[in-house]
This record gives structure tokens, C-alpha cells and sequence, in this order.
């Protein structure tokens, strides 16, 4: 009986349309849809919760926190670096705002509003991901600094979802300055620049803080593809694509009203440096070499542990004069002949010292560094001949004593010499660096060493001595005799197998030193030996020509 009734309904219910049935049903089908929805929603709300909670915000890279050593010169300008990593940390008030305005617009121009993250973006990666279609970017400067300085580069669903995390983490933790100044210490500006005070000197010369709105406007448009836009200033195309993005990124200044339209008219776009950069740049390496080992000496550390410290070197160097010398001295022929199946090559190496003081503002120790990075100015041993005859009659005493001991002192030590007679007696030590900071914080001056070796008698004899002819018919340039400075020229070797030619000039001002030899590789391997140099042009008149113009351009506007 059962058994019939339960068939009856059942041939009832397919009679039923099934609209009918689904009407009937509705509210109950609402209600557990409903359920599930709240019940999903909440679970992904407790499981984000747990995973947020579980999160933590892990301490940056090793190598987005090493930095660079910087090297200048006597009047700030960028020299070089030293480290594995181009980058120096700079504090957030030392990047103009127009700077910081410029990045965020074009990054993330809700980063001083949003919450770490971009929905939209994350949504896009999302699909993106799950798609297999192209990769989404679009991140915030929180989730690019993340990225960047906190987790591996990986695409994935996984590491975006962390990345996410920790940026809405980050973004409740810290201030707005505290994330905008990491991800400007970090980011990539290309032409190996990590953090925008590397970007500032290798894009335009200038620290940060001397940082113009149009330049802060073209670094901003760089950080979107650095590798293609470091080559602007030397590549008419990508010049031209990165001009359009600048006024874009100002176009969006002025309207957000972070800059003016009085600063948007007056705004043109910059020059950059050069890229790659030229010859001149890697003579520098010479300077860098003998300051780095001045500076961890004075600092009582490694130079490994310099080059990563992060401190800025002030030199003595002037760079100016630096590579106006680089650009004299490789005019002069480089004279590379054959004797007896050996090639002869010539050296130069110049000096040029402060008497009285002992700061070295010229260094010029070979003509590639690449080539030769032993520094002919401080390490080579060369012939001194009838270079130190004016001293002969003059009582000597340590360390000036050591010229006598060697036949082949080195440039600098030679100028050193002179640079006594030039300061009346006065030896000064000669040094590279005049102070060393970190961080802001001073952590090295220099104090010149100085003391006198030679009474004034002794050192007038010595520069009169310089104005005789000397050196088998080389002598002092004739207007050595009306001009302030004294000049003196001498040579090893005599005839036509001269081997070494000196050349060095002073006044109380400048000391300034030219050295002009030869070499060929010695029998045995790895070794030269003194060799003749070329005679044509004359190697006397090439030293003092390159003298002159060297003292002239050093000399310039000092009256």
C-alpha cells in the first residue's frame, strides 16, 4: 500500500512542471546558497586573517642594503665607486619633493592614499595567472619596494599573494616616508644604478638633493624600463621615447598640482652624461686605487670592507684638471718601436702637489687602466739620472735621504722633493684624502703632515740650481727666467739612448712633475727593462711642451 502511494506521488511530481517545482523551492535554494556564501566568505576572511597574522615582514636582501663607496673630487664632483653594488642609502629629506612627487607620479599615484596594494592589479595578475596570458605589472611602490628589496623575483600566484600580504602589512607598520624612502634606495635606475643617489650621479652628476624638477621627472620615467632607457642622451631613439614619458609624468604634476604652471613652462628637458661613458672615466681608476688605500688606512679597515661601507671619499684630486691632463698626454706619440724583435713602449705618469700642504691634486699614472692597472705616477721605479742633481749641495735628511739611496724613485717622490723647495724647507707628506663620511657623520679629517727638512738657504740653492742648463744640453724652458714659477728639465741616459725625461715645475702654489720613459718586456717573463726612447718628436721637447700645457690649464685663473 506504502509502496503504491510513494509511486503515485512520484508520477505527481514529474506531472509538475519544473518551473513550478523551482518556484516552490526557491526560498529554500536562497537560503542555502546564502549559507554557503556567508560561510565562504567567511572562511576566506579567517584564513586571510591567520595568513596575516602568520606573516612577517622579512629583513632585505643582503644586496639591497650593501652600498657603494663614492669617490669625489676636491670640489664634490663624482669620481667613482668602489662595491659590488652601485648604491648609497640617502635619507628621505635629502630627495627634493618635486623628486618623490615625480616618482609617484608616475608609479603609483594613489601611493600616499591606498593601503599597500592595488586591487585591480592583484585581480589582473590573478587571471593572468590562472589564464596562462601575459604578466600583469602594475604593482604600487609598497609592492615594488616588497618585491624588490624583500622577496625573490619569482612570478608566481603564491609569492603575489605574500607580496600582497606583506605590503598591507607594511603600509599599517611604517609611515608613507619610511616606504617611499626604501623603495628610492632600491629600485633599479639603470647604468648600474641601485637607489636614486647612484642614478643621480651617473644619469646627471649631481647628489640627489642637487637634483632639478626636470631631471627628478626623467629619473621618475626611467624606473619603468631602466635596461632601454639608460642610454638616453647617446641614443637618438631612445632620447626621443623617454622625452615623450617626461612630459607625461610633468603633464601629471601640474594637474595633481604638486608643481606649478609657471615650474611646468620653465621646465626643459636635461642633458645626461654620456652612456656608455668614455676613456677618461676609466684613467680615473688610477686615482681611485691609491685614495681607497689611503682611506681604509686611515680608517683601520679592509679595503673590501671600505668598498661596501657606504661612505663618500672627499679627494684631493682636481678632475677637471684630471682629464684636461688624460686628453694633453695622449697626444704624445706612443712610440712603440722594435729592437731586436722586443717592443719598445712609452709611459707618461704626472704629479702635481700643493708645497706647503702635501695634497696631491693631479695623478695621472698610465694612459689605460684596463691595459695596465699598475700606476706608473706612484709604484714605478724610474730612472732619476740628473733629476735630483739640484740637490747635490744641500744637506739632506729622511725621507728626502731616500731619494739619494734608490737610482729610480718614483714620480711622486720626486715631485714630493720639489714640492719642499717650492715651500721654502717645508716638507709635507703627500695625501689623497681630505675627509671621509658615513651616513652624514664625519668620520675622518685630514690634518696635513708637515715639517721642515731644508733651511731657506738650502732650498733657494736648490731652485737656483734648477734654473742652470743641466743634462747634456737639457735645460729650463727659456721664459723660466721671467715667469713666477721655476722650471728644470732632466733626463737618464744621454746621446741618443736617453732614456727617461723629467720635466718639473713650481712656484709656491703647485708642484708639478712629467715623466716621459720606455721599457721592453726583460728576459725573463713578466719583466721589462729600461729601453730608448723614440726620437721622434724629441722626447725633451715633448716633456716640456706637455709641462706647459699641463701648468697653464692648472694654473688658470689664480692669477
Amino acid at each position: 500500500m506504502k509502496r503504491r502511494i510513494r509511486t503515485r506521488a512520484r508520477a505527481h511530481l514529474r506531472r509538475v512542471p519544473l518551473r513550478l517545482r523551482l518556484r516552490r523551492t526557491r526560498g529554500r535554494l536562497l537560503r542555502r546558497l546564502l549559507i554557503a556564501a556567508v560561510l565562504l566568505i567567511a572562511s576566506l576572511c579567517t584564513a586571510a586573517v591567520v595568513a596575516y597574522r602568520l606573516t612577517d615582514i622579512p629583513e632585505p636582501h643582503p644586496e639591497t642594503v650593501t652600498q657603494s663607496t663614492v669617490f669625489v673630487d676636491d670640489k664634490g664632483s663624482y669620481l667613482g665607486r668602489r662595491g659590488p653594488v652601485d648604491r648609497q642609502e640617502v635619507p628621505l629629506s635629502q630627495v627634493p619633493r618635486y623628486v618623490q612627487d615625480a616618482v609617484i607620479a608616475a608609479e603609483n599615484r594613489s601611493f600616499r592614499t591606498d593601503d599597500g596594494v592595488s586591487p585591480r592589479a592583484i585581480a589582473r595578475a590573478v587571471l593572468a595567472s590562472l589564464t596562462g596570458g601575459e604578466r600583469q605589472g602594475g604593482s604600487t611602490i609598497t609592492q615594488q619596494y616588497v618585491k624588490n628589496a624583500l622577496l625573490s623575483p619569482e612570478q608566481s600566484l603564491s609569492r603575489k599573494a605574500r607580496e600582497a600580504l606583506i605590503a598591507i602589512k607594511l603600509d599599517r607598520t611604517r609611515s608613507k616616508d619610511d616606504i617611499l624612502a626604501g623603495y628610492l634606495n632600491t629600485v633599479y635606475f639603470g647604468r648600474g644604478s641601485a637607489g636614486i643617489q647612484a642614478a643621480s650621479r651617473n644619469y646627471f652628476g649631481v647628489d640627489t638633493r642637487n637634483l632639478t624638477v626636470s631631471q627628478g621627472a626623467a629619473l621618475a620615467s626611467i624606473v619603468n624600463i631602466p635596461s632601454y632607457y639608460e642610454k638616453a642622451g647617446s641614443d637618438p631613439t631612445v632620447t626621443a621615447t623617454l622625452k615623450a614619458r617626461w612630459t607625461w609624468v610633468l603633464d601629471a604634476m601640474t594637474a595633481s598640482g604638486t608643481i606649478t604652471a609657471r615650474q611646468r613652462a620653465e621646465a626643459a628637458f636635461p642633458a645626461f652624461r654620456f652612456y656608455p661613458p668614455g676613456t677618461t672615466e676609466g684613467q680615473r681608476q688610477y686615482m681611485i686605487d691609491v685614495a681607497a688605500k689611503e682611506a681604509a688606512d686611515r680608517l683601520g679597515i679592509t679595503e673590501d670592507q671600505l668598498a661596501r661601507g657606504g661612505y663618500t671619499v672627499h679627494t684631493t684630486f682636481d678632475l677637471t684638471l684630471q682629464d684636461a691632463t688624460t686628453e694633453a698626454v695622449k697626444n704624445l706619440k706612443a712610440g712603440k718601436t722594435s729592437k731586436g724583435g722586443k717592443a719598445t713602449t712609452l709611459h707618461t705618469a704626472v704629479v702635481a702637489i700643493k708645497p706647503g700642504d702635501g695634497a696631491v691634486k693631479l695623478l695621472y699614472g698610465g694612459s689605460d687602466y684596463a691595459r695596465q692597472p699598475f700606476n706608473d705616477a706612484v709604484g714605478g721605479a724610474v730612472e732619476a739620472g740628473t733629476a735630483l742633481d739640484p740637490f747635490n749641495k744641500v744637506r739632506l735628511t729622511a725621507p728626502l735621504t731616500d731619494l739619494r739611496k734608490t737610482p729610480a724613485p718614483t714620480p711622486l717622490k720626486l715631485a714630493s722633493a720639489y714640492a719642499t723647495v717650492a715651500a721654502n724647507g717645508v716638507y709635507a707628506a703627500p695625501y689623497t684624502i681630505t675627509k671621509i663620511t658615513r651616513n652624514g657623520r664625519q668620520v675622518y679629517t685630514a690634518h696635513p703632515d708637515t715639517r721642515r727638512l731644508l733651511d731657506e738657504r738650502d732650498a733657494f740653492m736648490v731652485n737656483a740650481q734648477m734654473s742652470k742648463p743641466f743634462a747634456e744640453g737639457i735645460s729650463s724652458p727659456p721664459t723660466a727666467q721671467k715667469t713666477p714659477q721655476t722650471s728644470f728639465t732632466a733626463g737618464a741616459g744621454g746621446g741618443i739612448t736617453r732614456r727617461t725625461i723629467w720635466s718639473t715645475t713650481l712656484d709656491p702654489q703647485l708642484t708639478l712633475t712629467v715623466t716621459l720613459f720606455a721599457d721592453r718586456p726583460g728576459k725573463k717573463k713578466n719583466t721589462t727593462t729600461p729601453a730608448q726612447l723614440p726620437n721622434d718628436p724629441p722626447p725633451a721637447e715633448s716633456a716640456e711642451e706637455t709641462a706647459a700645457q699641463i701648468w697653464r690649464l692648472a694654473t688658470a685663473g689664480t692669477g
